[in-house]
């Protein structure tokens, strides 16, 4: 199951997505907010302590850029947040780093580029190359 939240910078676009996750048959779970203002590092921290608890295999979080949802999700030791706008960046996201979370702007991509960057975080695997997973080992040793 993904989990997937927003601020009011991103709520359009995470509804859109939530339709999008749906029809493609993905369990997600919409972890908020309804639309009102909110502060944007609120939700980001409710998302991300739910996937390293392991009730949800990924994230996604939409802001208005992306980049404030970003910021605060790679503060929690665990999250390997990466803010996409293609495709590519989403895939090497995965392949690479393992990227349990994927930021999203709602203010700045189209809604069906947003689709495509989704399903291609959700289609790729991480390669589990010897040389990633010393990476995301190093990273790790960083958050220590």
């Amino acid at each position: 199951m993904i989990a997937i939240a927003s601020d009011h910078g991103g709520y359009a676009l995470k509804q859109i997505l939530l339709d999008h996750l749906a029809a493609r048959g993905v369990p997600a779970e919409d972890l908020g907010c309804g639309g009102e203002p909110v502060d944007y590092p609120d939700y980001a921290g409710k998302l991300c302590r739910a996937v390293l608890a392991g009730q949800y295999e990924r994230g996604i979080l939409v802001c208005g850029t992306g980049i404030g949802m970003s910021i605060a999700a790679n503060k929690i030791p665990g999250i390997r947040a990466a803010l996409c706008a293609d495709c590519y960046s989403a895939e090497m996201a995965r392949q690479h780093n393992d990227a349990n979370v994927l930021c999203l702007g709602g203010r700045t991509l189209g809604s069906e580029l947003a689709k495509k960057i989704v399903d291609t975080y959700l289609d790729t695997p991480f390669s589990n190359a010897e040389h990633h997973r010393k990476r995301i080992a190093m990273i790790k040793d960083l958050e220590r």
